[in-house]
């Protein structure tokens, strides 16, 4: 079964969410994403189209091309003024977590 997921790109399963909160990444989708002990994952929420997780330098990238004036082209359905906003948010959070690693 590993081998049909790796060769779809897909997985399938379900988590539980412990006392404290926290789920488990499963093994299979660790690996089919390189996700490794110590890395940062950004989790973002939105009550109408639910939840996303994915690794800090990727949101970090989009910040970057955000900030350097390629909103509209990256997030034609927002406002720039939007775009903006999720761009400094993104860096902040990668501020406040290098902060949290000293």
């Amino acid at each position: 079964m590993k081998k049909k997921m790796e060769k779809e790109g897909k997985y399938m399963g379900s988590v539980k969410v412990g006392p404290k909160g926290q789920i488990v990444i499963p093994k299979e989708i660790r690996e089919m994403f390189e996700i490794n002990s110590g890395d940062t994952l950004m989790i973002l929420a939105d009550s109408q189209k639910g939840i996303a997780i994915e690794r800090m330098s990727f949101f970090n990238k989009i910040a970057d091309e955000i900030l350097s004036g390629r909103g509209k082209e990256i997030y034609p359905e927002h406002s720039e003024e939007d775009s903006m906003v999720f761009a400094k948010g993104i860096k902040q959070q990668k501020k406040e977590d290098e902060e949290d690693k000293k």
